[in-house]
């Protein structure tokens, strides 16, 4: 007898939504109170929150990681005091009487462990990939923590849950991948019971731990695929990103200030404009929505009226182009091989790209040569010393990389004509093209790509009136960082 596929929730009409609110979203008492009061008008739906650490404190834990093991102990824990103040003027707002004081226990508890890990830092005078995991997960632990008590406080059945005790990963820190039957056992045993009997959990995104129990995270901007982790094993019938932004845009409005919202767009667009490094969601966050069909909203928090972006397996915008990016800080790599270019050396190439966490955007190779593009340049002198005497490498730094995304945009040769005679006095060099059919990029000069996205944004969107399916906004959110 042959098993049929379980359909989501979404599919079966039912209601379970993963709700995953950013840094700018809980990043002080009135932005959670605003939380609060969005998790209220989801309480028919069996939600679920997941949340980010308060804004800037993911950056503000490095600082300190970093002076630690540069041998500045003070500076380092002057930066932990000040977060420590910070969480614990919200806890004052957010929370009342015996609540108030369970809380300042806990965020007693979780400041004494992460003075500890500086103290540990400066002693060793190194912060290595699993401390530095520990010391970046400190955020969301604290930030749940703030918002599980905030939601109780205001009389939402809410109930915290560690994030590392049901997402499990491998043990590749900084950018650790989730154990999937494990993790949705896992998750299915916590949850589940919580939802059934009508709480709403709370969890921290972006931290997850081995099957041993060591801490690790997803990589940065991980909240959001924590969430749609969540939402898959959960069987949801949707996972909503909430930001303070109204939803993904054609471009990034601080270069184009008449960037629009797009309502509608599919999995797979918003994926290539991911992996191309708009700020629109985490680049591996649509693959478990994608497997199992539930549909991703982008959010405004501030605006929580407004309608979003929604992202669904297909939408016919009946646009030939959805939206421009723009990566910056892209590194073209070259490397020859004098004895031409085999399935060996490509499998010797990656595994050293690999082992240095440099992740490749594009590939293609030709006679006695491979070309790469990177978005990172840091790792770059060490690959080449691993790879000297088996191929050459150089690189070229200050490039962006400008993609243009929309269904089956490669099948359009009269469209690719158009963009690039748009740009012809720029000297963009074509790099090389994935498999996918969805999206054009070219490599342009790092001083050219505003105008360059500027150009090509007015060719494609200004012609466009603002119609009732289309909004605007004033917040850069599909600008790589």
């Amino acid at each position: 007898m042959i098993e049929l596929p379980q359909r989501s929730r979404f599919e079966r009409g039912e209601d379970l939504v993963v709700m995953k609110f950013g840094g700018t979203s809980v990043e002080d008492s009135d932005a959670i109170r605003r939380l609060i009061e969005i998790v209220r008008s989801r309480l028919h739906a069996q939600p679920v929150v997941v949340v980010s650490a308060l804004a800037r404190i993911t950056d503000q834990l490095q600082e300190a990681g970093n002076a630690a093991a540069g041998g500045q102990l003070g500076s380092a824990l002057e930066t932990v005091r000040a977060l420590y103040v910070r969480h614990e003027q919200l806890a004052a707002e957010l929370a009342s009487n015996e609540p108030q004081v369970k809380l300042g226990r806990e965020l007693q508890a979780e400041f004494g462990n992460l003075e500890s890990l500086v103290h540990d830092v400066a002693m060793c005078r190194q912060l290595n990939p699993p401390a530095q995991d520990r010391l970046l997960g400190f955020g969301e632990c604290l930030s749940s923590k703030l918002v599980n008590a905030a939601l109780r406080e205001a009389g939402v059945e809410a109930a915290h849950i560690d994030a590392r005790s049901c997402i499990v990963t491998d043990p590749r820190h900084g950018q650790a991948a989730p154990v999937w039957k494990v993790t949705n056992e896992r998750l299915q045993q916590i949850v589940g019971p919580l939802l059934r009997m009508g709480q709403v959990p709370v969890m921290g995104g972006f931290i997850a731990a081995t099957p041993e129990g060591v801490p690790t995270t997803l990589g940065r901007g991980g909240s959001d695929f924590s969430a749609a982790i969540v939402g898959a094993a959960l069987q949801a019938s949707r996972v909503e990103i909430w930001t303070d932004v109204d939803g993904i845009m054609t471009t990034d409005p601080k270069l184009c200030p008449d960037a629009k919202v797009i309502r509608k767009m599919s999995f797979e667009e918003a994926a290539e404009l991911a992996h191309f490094g708009a700020k629109v969601l985490h680049p591996s966050t649509l693959a478990p929505a994608m497997r199992e069909n539930i549909p991703v909203y982008v959010l405004n928090s501030w605006n929580p009226a407004g309608p979003g972006t929604e992202i669904v397996a297909q939408a016919d915008t009946g646009s030939m182009v959805s939206a421009i990016t723009a990566k910056r800080e892209v590194a073209a790599v070259e490397i020859e091989s004098p004895h031409g270019v085999s399935s060996e050396l490509l499998r010797a190439i990656y595994a050293v790209f690999d082992r240095h966490s440099c992740p490749v955007d594009i590939m293609a190779t030709s006679i006695g040569r491979v070309s790469l593009l990177v978005g990172s340049t840091a790792a770059l002198p060490r690959i080449a010393a691993d790879l000297e005497g088996v191929v050459n490498v150089r690189w070229e730094n200050h490039k962006s990389l400008v993609c243009l995304v929309g269904e089956d945009i490669r099948r359009q040769p009269e469209l690719a004509s158009r963009i690039f005679a748009a740009v012809s006095d720029m000297d963009v060099r074509v790099p090389c093209q994935g498999a996918s059919d969805r999206s054009i990029s070219f490599l342009v000069e790092e001083s050219r790509v505003e105008e360059s996205v500027q150009r090509l944004h007015r060719l494609f969107f200004s012609r466009q009136e603002p119609a009732a399916d289309w909004g605007g906004n004033s917040s850069a959110y599909c600008q790589a960082g």
